[in-house]
């Protein structure tokens, strides 16, 4: 069996590599970022999926000897991990699957036999990243820098991660808080005082919760849905696209992303409490429409909604409810969900909303 090795990003140019949840044209490309050339018998929800799918099928192109990612998040590391210890990654197939997909897409489904085990890793990694290094998106803006600041990430997880897999609890004073965060968020979700609003049509849920929580508590309430508006009490929201419409997923369609600008207008002409309602852009890893998000780093705004302030509206809830589900409806009619959407699709059906 052949013996990998990890490289930094930069490198691939000269060295052709196996390039995990990015994209570069000098090797084989196994990511979910939209448009990505991944062999089609290996396409999954996550990178990470389609690594360990590839090394069951033992697919073309893994002879490489080399692997890489242009950044650091769990599901780029499980798959970058999976590729130095094969063997070991197929004997953990499934709890490795459900990292990457709590990591990537944050719902958290506690029926999973395994999912329990798959926080605790989450968490760890979530934890020893933060402490030891910097927080995801807190590194410079640029995607380069990015990708040679990862690389001590890396190599310190490539190093740690299989004696913590063995067995997780030797990490507990590492992992508790935070999985305590998330089930005390996820109890929350699943209380009678909780309430939920289904449109799958727009693939819009709407969450009527007392307090923000952890996102892998408010989005195990998510699953198949991609647009999620989140009411608390004293008339605070937050509406956000998930993770989900930013990459190509498998397991089914989905609607393309519509401009939340020309929704962020609607609601300003309505608001009288003097905050400005914001939108972030349709090609941010998961656009927030909220009030006064425009001062947000990239890092606060991809952070959980319990580490930033939530601004009371002088919006009802039930009549912003109505204005958001009317926007979408309005803007998704004729708009079929389908699989592979390309940002110059997405980018052509916006071209004229917002002006």
């Amino acid at each position: 069996m052949i013996k990998r090795q990890f490289i930094p990003f930069g490198e691939v140019k000269e060295k052709k590599a196996i390039i995990v949840d990015s994209m570069h044209p000098n090797g084989l490309v196994l990511s979910h970022w939209r448009g990505a050339p991944t062999p089609a018998e290996v396409r999954d929800d996550t990178s990470a999926a389609m690594v360990l799918h590839a090394l069951r099928l033992n697919l073309p192109g893994l002879d490489l000897p080399y692997v890489t990612a242009n950044h650091f998040d769990i599901d780029g590391f499980v798959g970058v991990w999976s590729l130095l210890n094969p063997e070991l990654a197929l004997e953990n197939e499934e709890i490795l699957r459900l990292m990457a997909h709590i990591g990537d897409f944050r719902e958290l489904d506690l029926n999973h036999p395994l999912a329990g085990e798959a926080l605790k890793l989450v968490c760890w990694l979530n934890t020893r990243e933060r402490d030891m290094f910097y927080a995801p998106f807190a590194a410079d803006e640029s995607e380069e820098k990015e990708a040679k600041r990862c690389v001590d990430k890396f190599r310190y997880f490539l190093r740690e991660f299989g004696r913590v897999l063995q067995d997780p609890d030797w990490e507990k004073p590492v992992w508790e808080d935070e999985v305590a965060d998330v089930l005390l968020g996820y109890r929350d979700m699943f209380k009678p005082d909780t309430k939920l609003q289904r449109h799958p049509d727009l693939s819009l849920i709407i969450i009527d919760t007392q307090r923000p929580v952890h996102y892998y508590a408010l989005f195990s309430r998510t699953i198949g849905f991609d647009i999620v508006l989140s009411c608390y009490e004293g008339n605070r929201y937050e509406l956000e696209y998930k993770y989900t419409t930013w990459v190509d997923i498998a397991s089914r369609p989905t609607l393309p992303r519509i401009n939340l600008q020309p929704l962020a207008g609607q609601l300003n002409a309505l608001e009288t409490s003097g905050y400005t309602w914001t939108a972030d852009g349709i090609t941010e890893t998961g656009p927030l429409l909220r009030l006064e998000g425009k001062d947000l780093s990239r890092m606060e705004r991809y952070d959980h909604p319990t580490t930033r302030e939530i601004y009371a509206s002088s919006i009802p809830a039930g009549q912003l409810k109505q204005v958001v589900v009317d926007y979408f409806r309005e803007k998704y009619t004729g708009i079929a969900p389908k699989r592979n959407w390309t940002w110059e699709e997405v980018k052509a059906l916006n071209k004229g909303i917002g002006r």
